[in-house]
């Protein structure tokens, strides 16, 4: 996601370069075809063209409210997921004691119990954003030229290397067997979590009421994964984006077929006061007609963007970055120091991934 606006025009200009031509050379062979060829008669006139521009507009609306909807939504499951995560590490540390234990553990093996909990949670995080980034057949990274452009461009962690590769040192090599053979990694995780402080309660090394609070945790991050896995795996309604994205690509066609027609007007109104201009007038219907199919194009196109806030383009929730920065928090918990914790993930043209 972007951290600075002033690359947001910038980068926008480039990212609709293609069709911002097309504009223009719209523009363009229906002015010459109005002036130079003489055909008068290539008209629509404007009434249609306003009450079509007006339909478009509204529907453009609330496809982007809606997409604005899922990336909020989004943003907040994994904000939700930041706070238990440090609310789970924060009872792990203080909850498995020997206070009530049957057969009283070693100071070395609470620590181990207590690390391997929080390492197998960061298991968990590193599986559910590789869950989030998986290619959906409806999503436009991988189709899009454009959006293929800034996959090249920026930096996405799970493109760089393998689920597998990641989990190095996470679990053990036992438990990522296990994991890697599950249809739903994530959820195979918490039950081995659910399994460990279930074992860890019977040696008394984690008081009943505080392993129902450990698992009430558990509960909780399912229910996030859950979430977080409804909008993966549920496009925003094909039959409104299509809609939009048709009714668009109409009125930008049309568009320039009524402006070029009412600059031609004008140029016969400044005749008698402004000849030197009025000559020329009707060509500037060439930047006006781009940039009002610019501004209607770039509206639909973000909306378009925002359906789905996990597949790794600029403007999506920064799993990846919100993923370490939690596996940090959690490892400073554990007390290890900063030679032994992971970089941040860096931002590539001010975007975090």
């Amino acid at each position: 996601m972007y951290t600075r606006k002033k690359y947001k025009v910038r980068d926008m200009i480039k990212w609709t370069r293609r069709e911002t031509r097309f504009f223009i050379l719209l523009a363009l062979l229906v002015t010459f075809l109005h002036e130079v060829v003489g055909l008068g008669w290539l008209r629509i006139p404007w009434t249609p063209i306003a009450l079509l521009g007006t339909a478009v507009a509204f529907l453009i609306g609330f496809q982007s409210n809606a997409a604005y909807g899922r990336i909020w939504e989004a943003r907040k499951i994994w904000g939700g997921i930041v706070n238990d995560s440090r609310m789970l590490a924060i009872m792990v540390i203080d909850m498995i004691t020997n206070e009530y234990a049957k057969d009283p553990a070693t100071d070395q093996e609470l620590q181990d119990h207590k690390r391997t909990i929080i390492y197998r949670h960061i298991a968990w995080m590193t599986v559910l954003r590789h869950a989030m980034r998986q290619p959906k057949s409806w999503e436009r990274k991988r189709t899009a030229k454009e959006e293929k452009e800034w996959e090249d461009r920026i930096n996405v962690p799970e493109n760089k290397s393998t689920l597998d590769e990641d989990l190095d040192g996470l679990i053990t090599s036992e438990e990522k067997e296990i994991i890697l053979s599950k249809t739903n990694k994530a959820a195979a995780l918490l039950q081995l979590q659910s399994s460990h402080i279930r074992t860890l309660k019977e040696r008394g090394l984690i008081w009943e009421f505080s392993f129902l609070e450990l698992e009430g945790k558990l509960s909780e991050l399912i229910t996030h994964q859950g979430k977080s896995e409804r909008i993966k795996n549920f496009p925003y309604p094909r039959q409104f984006a299509t809609l939009g994205y048709d009714l668009v690509n109409l009125f930008i066609l049309i568009l320039p077929f009524g402006i070029v027609p009412e600059f031609a007007k004008l140029e016969q109104t400044l005749a008698e006061t402004y000849p030197w201009i009025a000559h020329y007038f009707v060509w500037l219907a060439i930047p006006f007609s781009a940039i009002v199919s610019w501004i209607f194009n770039t509206m639909q196109r973000i909306g378009v963007v925002g359906e789905n806030p996990f597949e790794g383009s600029p403007n999506d929730v920064p799993i990846s970055t919100i993923s370490r920065g939690i596996e940090i928090d959690l490892r400073q918990m554990l007390g290890e120091s900063e030679e032994e914790l992971p970089e941040p993930y860096p931002m590539t043209y001010d975007i975090q991934m």
